[in-house]
């Protein structure tokens, strides 16, 4: 393993968001801030409690995941995009680095940035709200889980998109409708019952729910399965990810 090349990569990813911070770090956390707010202040004054959590608590593990899935996947397609559309992305392929280096780069530079965004989040959470934490190190294990595997997600969304518009429409069109409707800001079991057995084929509640009982105890799937369903999701992510420099898909061309 070229560390000193993962390492020149993951430093250039990283510069990039320190030039842009304002827009890589300060948008989406006042962006969150806001969500927490008005959901906090408005709807918490009439919901008080779910599931025995004051609702302003409740709401803050689905806005951290909202903000880390989203920005996951923003940072990291648009982190390999960018070469693909300016041309330098040849020089990567070209240098005498593997394939697996270079995807560690670049995802692990988008992971880092999201989980900062998420750290941030939750102390600024302390500052609205009491926010206990049960279980810390599933809560540590995951956020970053979800960072690397939406990560990787965003680096294959960036290797299929011919064009900036098409680099908007899985995080516009998917992403954000399925964290709305997984459960980031009420819980499933509020739904009646049929809707109830249609959120669960939404991927995003088994995220959220594992997130959530990591603070509260609280989950509406068991924790076990959240953590097998982010584990296949990464796996799947990895094996498009081999795929796509296997048969060198929009690589090449």
């Amino acid at each position: 393993m070229n560390w000193r090349a993962i390492l020149a990569i993951y430093r250039h990813e990283i510069a990039r968001t320190l030039r842009s911070i304002t827009q890589s770090i300060v948008s989406p956390v006042i962006s969150t801030a806001l969500y927490f707010v008005v959901f906090g202040a408005a709807i918490g004054g009439r919901i008080q409690e779910v599931e025995g959590i004051p609702y302003g608590a409740f709401i803050v593990p689905g806005l951290i995941m909202m903000t880390v899935l989203t920005q996951s996947v923003s940072n990291a397609s648009f982190g390999i995009y960018f070469p693909r559309f300016t041309g330098t992305v040849y020089e990567y392929l070209s240098a005498p680095i593997s394939y697996l280096e270079i995807v560690t780069g670049f995802v692990g530079a988008a992971a880092t940035k999201s989980l900062v965004i998420g750290l941030i989040i939750f102390a600024t959470a302390h500052l609205f709200v009491d926010l206990p934490v049960k279980h810390p190190v599933w809560m540590i294990g995951f956020l970053v889980l979800t960072c690397l595997s939406f990560s990787l997600l965003g680096f294959i969304i960036g290797i299929w998109a011919a064009n900036f518009e098409q680099l908007q429409v899985v995080p516009l069109l998917v992403i954000t409708p399925l964290v709305f409707l997984g459960g980031s800001f009420y819980s499933i079991s509020m739904l009646p019952g049929i809707w109830r057995t249609v959120a669960l084929f939404n991927p995003v509640v088994y995220l959220v729910s594992g997130f959530r009982w990591a603070f509260f105890g609280f989950s509406d799937v068991n924790p076990a399965l959240s953590l097998v369903a982010v584990l296949a999701f990464m796996g799947i992510c990895l094996t498009i990810t081999w795929w796509i420099f296997r048969t060198g898909y929009r690589l090449r061309t």
